[in-house]
């Protein structure tokens, strides 16, 4: 799951560097925008039908002038297997939009007097790393900056459900080590909104879940906002995503369990009305309260550049998307049950058409599309249109992560060591120089193969651009005893 605040300075620089001049006549521009929304209606129309020609949207879309819907369409299926069409009354997995409500949690204990930004996270919890319990503050949590990473690894995945409640990956996530000194760097944490659930629970003495439910969901009336586990769910999207080799299936077992950094099903009308009450609000934060917050206060001089603020989240066969223009009260928001970054590149595209601009057109997923290309044109079709192939993968994500699971599937389930080396073999020329993982890689195939020096070489390059890669550290040793 990512956040998606998003990591800032990237999407900062994207929907805030393309977003024109600050407005000299706002009521005008307004007036102006309002004229248009038939033209605009039509060319979204128009966008959503090249996502459905390549059946990899389905969801619903709202976008909404200060607060009134200007459009509100649902499109596809919600079950697949059974025929449910989505509607606009259909819950969707929201991923980690979920981390703004636990945010919101903190400010308000914080407008309580009840906690303190900068207080050290050891001052609220047990058994954590020493150097985190120390250095790291409620703030470092809220802005990736702890020196946590993630928990949502292939271990985790493979646990059986029972395992994957709050509780249960709390007392999991408490046990590892932070990744590097707290506040130096900033990396996506969704071990820190899992640490943040459980010092809202210290500090109020009630669930987490509890404090959600009394600090925003009942003032706000978020009546189709739901805490459940998935299975309790009425009226949800199934989630569906295409695999390496372009089958699509469902699902099924990713976030089961609500928790901090994601896992609520809402519809479109309330995560409007919950993001509204963020951005312009007061029902449950003061304007004070909100502005002792980095983030809230950093999108502050956007509401006279016409900046889009990005909210979103996302995991296998789950994608949500909010852009709020803050200068024109202008939200666009995209659920989708299928994969990101599909409901992410649709909203750029629909705030491109706001924009009077034209929206990027869609292309097809990049994993399968590069096994598609390979299968049918061979390594040297898919190095030289590499970029081509690969402009549907999310910006944010290392692109090794593509030849990578096309390699894996060759050798895991095509058992083929020699179409696997040639893949991993190419994404060491395109990524080698930045990320360990594709040499890695490079080197558990050319071990399958029997390859051992060979295997050794690769492990020791990947070493060389991380020389703690823990994967890569085991083989060498091992490798090293029996050559």
């Amino acid at each position: 799951m990512k956040n998606k605040h998003f990591i800032l300075s990237l999407f900062l620089l994207l929907f805030f560097g393309c977003s024109g001049q600050p407005s000299k006549n706002k009521q005008a521009k307004k007036s102006e925008n309002s004229l248009e929304w038939n033209t605009i209606s039509s060319k979204i129309d128009n966008l959503i039908k090249d996502y459905q020609k390549l059946d990899i949207f389905s969801g619903v879309i709202l976008v909404a002038d200060n607060g009134t819907p200007v459009y509100n369409k649902a499109f596809g299926l919600a079950n697949r297997e059974k025929g449910i069409k989505n509607t606009m009354q259909t819950k969707f997995d929201i991923g980690s939009m979920n981390k703004t409500f636990t945010q919101v949690v903190i400010l308000k204990l914080l407008e309580e007097d009840k906690l303190k930004l900068d207080d050290p996270i050891g001052m609220y919890l047990t058994g954590i790393d020493a150097t985190a319990a120390k250095k790291a503050t409620i703030n470092s949590l809220l802005n990736h900056t702890s020196g946590y990473g993630d928990y949502l690894t292939h271990e985790y995945n493979e646990l059986p459900l029972s395992e994957k409640t709050f509780e249960k990956t709390l007392a999991r996530v408490k046990k590892m080590p932070i990744e590097y000194e707290p506040d130096t760097d900033q990396v996506y944490s969704n071990i820190g909104y899992i640490l943040l659930g459980a010092i809202i629970e210290k500090v109020s003495g009630k669930s987490y879940f509890d404090n959600v439910q009394d600090i925003i969901l009942t003032p706000l009336q978020l009546n189709n906002t739901s805490m459940n586990p998935k299975g309790n769910v009425e009226d949800m999207a199934i989630g569906y995503f295409r695999t390496v080799d372009d089958k699509l299936v469902s699902n099924d077992g990713f976030i089961e369990y609500p928790k901090p950094d994601g896992g609520f099903r809402s519809t479109a009308a309330d995560i409007i009305k919950f993001y509204n009450e963020f951005h312009y609000g007061n029902t449950i934060l003061k304007m004070e309260t909100k502005m002792q917050d980095e983030f809230f206060k950093a999108i502050q001089p956007h509401a006279n550049t016409g900046g889009a603020i990005p909210h979103a989240g996302g995991y296998p066969g789950a994608n949500t998307v909010k852009f709020e223009i803050l200068r024109d009260k202008i939200s666009i928001l995209v659920f989708a049950n299928m994969n990101e970054p599909v409901a992410e590149k649709l909203g750029a595209g629909i705030l491109a058409i706001v924009r009077g601009q034209e929206p990027e057109k869609p292309s097809y997923p990049a994993i399968p599309n590069v096994y598609k290309h390979y299968s049918k044109h061979g390594l040297e079709y898919v190095k030289d249109n590499f970029e081509t192939l690969t402009m549907n993968f999310h910006p944010t994500d290392p692109r090794g992560i593509i030849l990578n699971q096309v390699g894996y599937f060759y050798l895991n389930e095509k058992k083929s060591t020699e179409d696997a080396i040639k893949l991993f073999k190419l994404n060491t020329e395109l990524f080698g120089n930045e990320d360990p993982n594709v040499w890695d890689s490079l080197g558990e195939a050319y071990y399958k193969d029997g390859q051992k020096k060979e295997a050794l070489k690769a492990y020791e390059k990947a070493l060389s651009i991380d020389p703690n890669f823990p994967p890569s550290l085991k083989m060498v040793k091992k490798l090293k005893k029996e050559l």
